[in-house]
Parts: C-alpha cells; sequence; structure tokens
C-alpha cells in the first residue's frame, strides 16, 4: 500500500530505455538494507539470483497507474490508473475503456484494485473494481463502460485484493480479501451478488492476489497473495486454512515488500506488465508509468509457465516461485527502478 507526501522524485530515464540503477545493483551486491518512510522493518537481499536476471523497462507513461487485469480478447489489458479505466495495447498505446457521462469513475479509496471477467455469468468482458466508500463492495462495468453495482460488503477493514477462480478450488467464483490488523478476511462472491466468508483469520496480506493454476504443486487450486510486512507468500484453501508458500527473501515493510503478483501462462510470447505509480513523499516515489518484461527476457532470466512472478512494492525486485508436490522453489529474476513504486497484479498479454 502507498505512503504519501509532498516531496517528489521523477525518474530521468527515457522511454523504452532498460532499468537497473546502481542503487539497486549495490543492494544486491553488497546485501544493503533498505527502508521506506513508514516502513516498519526493512531487510537484505538474500534470494538466489537467476544467472540473468530481466530488467523492468518503461512501455507506457500514464498518470497514477493503479492495476492491470486481462487480457481482453483482442489482447488489449485493462488499466486502473487516474481513478478511471482504459485500455492497454501491449504495445503501449492507451485509450479510454467507455465514455460519456456513465463511464467508470472511482469514488474514492486508496487502491481499488480490479479484476477482469473469466465469462459465463460474470459477463464477457466485464471489469469489476473493488469500491472502497459510498458503498463498500465490488461494482461491474461492461465493456462499453456503463457501471453497476454488484455487490455489498460488511466486512471490517480495506478491501484490497480481487481476483477469480479459473481453477475451480472455490467453484470459480470471485475471490476478495479485506485485512483489518494483523488478519485478512477472504470473501467468496457467486454471479449473482451473493457473498460467503471463507475466513477472517488469514494472515495479513495484500495486493495482486490470485488462484494458483493445477501445476502449482501442493498448493494448486489455492488462493495465492502476498504480505508486504513480512515478505512472505501465503496460500488459502477454498476451506479457509492458511499456509506458507515460500519466504520472498527480498526487502520487507510497509511500503516494501512483495505485493503484485501474477502466474506466467502457458503462451510463450505473453510479456509481463506493472503499473508503477507516482507516490510523492515515499522512499520509492514511483515513475507514472507502466513497466513491462518481454517473454524472451524472463526466458532466459529462468522463468517458465506456471511460475508465479511476485514483485515488491518498493523497487520492483522480482521474484519467481515454482513449486511441486515436495516443495518450492525461490529466485530472484528480474530488477526494477530503484524509486518504482509497484501496485496491484502483475498481468501478461503477448506483443503484437
Amino acid at each position: 500500500m502507498s505512503g504519501g507526501g509532498q516531496a517528489s522524485h521523477r525518474s530521468a530515464r527515457g522511454p523504452g530505455r532498460g532499468v537497473g540503477p546502481a542503487g539497486v545493483l549495490v543492494a544486491l551486491l553488497g546485501g544493503v538494507v533498505i527502508s521506506a518512510c513508514g516502513s516498519t522493518a526493512g531487510g537484505r537481499i538474500t534470494a538466489a539470483r537467476a544467472a540473468r536476471p530481466a530488467r523492468w523497462t518503461e512501455v507506457a507513461r500514464v498518470q497514477r497507474p493503479l492495476d492491470l487485469a486481462g487480457p481482453l480478447r483482442d489482447g488489449s489489458l485493462v488499466l486502473a490508473a487516474n481513478a478511471r479505466l482504459s485500455l492497454l495495447a501491449p504495445a503501449g498505446g492507451v485509450a479510454p475503456l467507455g465514455s460519456g457521462p456513465g463511464r467508470y469513475r472511482s469514488p474514492g479509496g486508496e487502491e481499488p484494485y480490479i479484476a477482469v471477467s473469466p465469462g459465463g455469468c460474470y459477463g464477457s468482458a466485464t471489469v469489476y473494481a473493488l469500491r472502497l466508500t459510498a458503498g463498500r463492495g465490488v461494482v461491474a462495468i461492461s465493456a462499453g463502460g456503463s457501471v453497476r453495482r454488484f455487490a455489498g460488503l460488511r466486512v471490517a477493514g480495506l478491501l484490497d485484493g480481487i481476483t477469480f477462480d479459473r481453477t475451480g478450488g472455490f467453484a470459480h467464483r470471485m475471490l476478495v480479501t479485506s485485512n483489518a490488523g494483523s488478519r485478512t478476511a477472504v470473501e467468496a462472491i457467486d454471479c449473482h451478488g451473493g457473498v460467503r466468508t471463507l475466513t477472517r483469520r488469514a494472515p495479513r496480506v495484500e495486493g495482486g492476489i490470485a488462484v494458483a493454476p493445477r501445476t502449482f504443486g501442493r498448493f494448486a487450486g489455492d488462493l495465492i497473495a502476498p504480505s508486504e510486512n513480512a515478505g512472505r507468500v501465503y496460500a488459502i484453501t477454498p476451506q479457509g486454512e492458511s499456509r506458507l508458500v515460500a519466504i520472498s527473501h527480498l526487502p520487507h515493510g510497509g511500503d516494501i515488500g512483495v505485493e503484485s503478483e501474477g502466474f506466467v501462462p502457458r503462451d510463450p510470447r505473453a510479456a509481463a506488465f506493472l503499473a508503477d505509480r507516482r507516490t510523492p513523499g515515499n522512499r520509492h516515489p514511483g515513475d507514472d508509468m507502466v513497466l513491462r518484461i518481454l517473454a524472451g527476457d524472463l526466458r532466459r532470466a529462468g522463468v517458465r509457465p506456471g511460475d508465479l512472478l511476485v514483485s515488491t512494492e518498493g523497487g520492483a525486485l522480482t521474484d519467481a516461485i515454482s513449486c511441486s508436490a515436495t516443495g518450492c522453489r525461490t529466485r530472484l529474476v528480474a530488477l526494477g527502478p530503484a524509486i518504482a513504486h509497484g501496485e496491484g497484479h502483475i498481468a501478461f498479454a503477448r506483443p503484437g
């Protein structure tokens, strides 16, 4: 989650240039302790490192990007930025989603994350967004941009995670997380807006939650969620039980640790995308851009289909986690700009 403040710091990098400033490399080579404004912890980068780590590079410059979801059938991603929704072409072009007075606008709140419908009774190409104020819950946005209330949520705490179960363990329902104190509640929502609480006692997690595919070892079909404060990744079962998947071995704490995640698809040409939001006054103040890693660079870093990519909010340091029936392997596979402020999900789409 993002901090606030008045100071600002913008990157001097030009469009499309690689990122990986000296600050990141020193941290990798020297074990530098990293901290951030408002954080309660820091940490050293002790994760095993890929021989050829990839680098996040700029693909689009936008105002206050927050989250990415998709892809849609035409290959574009849905981008939540500056309280609006847009369509992001994998090559970097941005166009509004919908138009007119009924077009979606977030009513407020710091992090209204999004998810794209898997189809079926949830609708075709429908986008679902968390509503943090003025009637907390979830709203549905059609392909034309019209908005309707989908489900109300009375659970305590901050709504801070949304995804769909595409594996089946949660009966293909929408999953929403809400954290309060040191605990997280998980709500399952069917396509008619019916809500069922799965647990209120999961560890504190937030950000780009995702359901694991069947290839993810003993955690297949579980809800996988990162904890930026603890630097850990947890699995929550359909029965509401919580299990530790992996320790990131990356810096952790408020506004620092792992928050964004996504499972690498089977498409061998799919690139990874991440929102890097400008957050003045933060140790990692962001760039107001969407970052990308091309598929070939992911492969050269040792990333394979079915791996979980998980990135830190501070600096976009990225682990790949692969799991089998006997255990999980974690390795650092990508570097971000030191000032990056990653948010939301890691999404995947094939460049044209």
